[in-house]
């Protein structure tokens, strides 16, 4: 008789798991960027611990409660109403700004354009593709007139709507090299726009991200997290912001604004600059090393640091949809994440960097990127040193 029970409290189980595990599906389908596809795993990854380990009652059961804390889980990223809420995001000239500008003028929200040019190439398509929603406008993140004046634009437009969202997106890479190699002005350059510009917008629009509730996002770097070699200045600006956010995050939650950052893996943006650009902060990476530095790393190794942007290049992704989708989801879910990690292998890299042991991630770092170019220093046998 124990045994008739047990078969139909296993038949039970095994209804409701898939009753469960239907309606968890449906939620997971209206679900854009990382929310679906982490939900699938974490979800999958649980029930085969669940079944392997225990009994299948048990095992059923157990899977069965973590589908539903799950499905109340997803409840809280469903999508707001759009209704025209007024976002702000900087850096939209091009690539990423640019498309975000585009996704969410498409989507029915009033976009504010922040540009480096209002009369350049990116501001004129905006002005011809997009609705009259969008606005661009003039805002370069290290000029405070301009972000003072920008400010008082959105105001005036937006009025008693308020501001719902600000996207610091803009930013500056600078010529990959060596920590040593970079002159101090890349280093100010990067921290200026990377991070002083971003401090500086969040500041000036924060009265009315309180006053709508709204989100702060950060598009940050993998960089942030992920030591890379010969992006020292960059990814010191980008560390700078993730930490940045990490503490508004906790500052503003009694204000209810809530705080995302967005650690993006590689895209093929206008970031990374054209040739001419590379070969003149090449010119004056050499123009400004002392001749002793110079002569320890030599000019051959100095002028093979383009091959980094060149294979950077390569190795990008054009598609920008899952940042899209990323940055849709902080602007539009209940309960945004407060990390996001779109790219291919941005969160496999950063969980290793924030987990293993160093020497772990230096061996598998030095593994992905292959031996490269050597300093002349290095590459030059120890008895032909002594003799320089």
């Amino acid at each position: 008789m124990s045994t008739f029970f047990s078969e139909i409290a296993a038949w039970l189980c095994l209804a409701v798991t898939t009753v469960l595990g239907g309606m968890l599906l449906c939620k997971l389908k209206n679900s854009p960027g990382q929310v679906g596809s982490r939900a699938i795993c974490l979800m999958g990854l649980w029930g085969g611990i669940c079944l392997l380990s225990l009994s299948l009652y048990w095992g059923l059961a157990v899977f069965s409660l973590s589908c539903s804390l799950t499905y109340a889980y997803l409840s809280g990223q469903e999508m707001l109403l759009v209704d025209q809420k007024a976002v702000l995001i900087t850096g939209c000239d091009s690539g990423i700004g640019h498309a975000l500008s585009k996704h969410l003028d498409q989507l029915g929200f009033t976009v504010f354009a922040g540009v480096l040019n209002e009369k350049g190439s990116g501001a004129e398509e905006l002005r011809r593709t997009c609705s009259l929603h969008l606005s661009v406008i003039q805002l370069d993140v290290t000029n405070p007139t301009q972000i003072k004046e920008a400010h008082s634009k959105v105001v005036e437009k937006v009025q008693d709507r308020g501001l719902w969202a600000v996207i610091n997106n803009a930013g500056v890479l600078g010529f990959p090299a060596d920590a040593e190699l970079i002159p101090m002005a890349d280093y100010r350059q990067c921290m200026a726009v990377n991070f002083f510009g971003a401090v500086e917008v969040t500041k000036t629009f924060l009265p009315l991200l309180r006053k709508s509730k709204g989100r702060l996002v950060n598009i940050s770097s993998m960089a942030a997290g992920v030591p890379m070699e010969n992006l020292a200045a960059y990814g010191s600006s980008k560390a700078a912001l993730t930490m940045f956010s990490a503490v508004m995050r906790q500052e503003l939650s009694k204000w209810g604004v809530k705080v995302a950052v967005i650690h993006p893996g590689g895209f093929k943006t206008n970031i990374i600059g054209t040739k001419e650009m590379w070969d003149k902060q090449q010119k004056n990476l050499l123009d400004t090393l002392a001749p002793d530095v110079q002569e320890d790393y030599g000019q051959e190794y100095i002028l093979a640091l383009q091959d980094f942007l060149h294979l950077s290049n390569m190795h990008s992704s054009a598609d920008f949809s899952p940042i899209l989708l990323d940055v849709q989801h902080t602007v539009s879910a209940k309960s945004p994440f407060a990390l996001y990690t779109p790219g291919k292998s941005s969160y496999l890299w950063l969980c290793i960097a924030s987990f293993f042991p160093a020497v772990v991630f230096d061996y598998l770092r030095k593994r992905a990127r292959g031996s490269g170019n050597m300093h002349r220093a290095i590459s030059t046998p120890a008895q032909e040193n002594e003799t320089m």
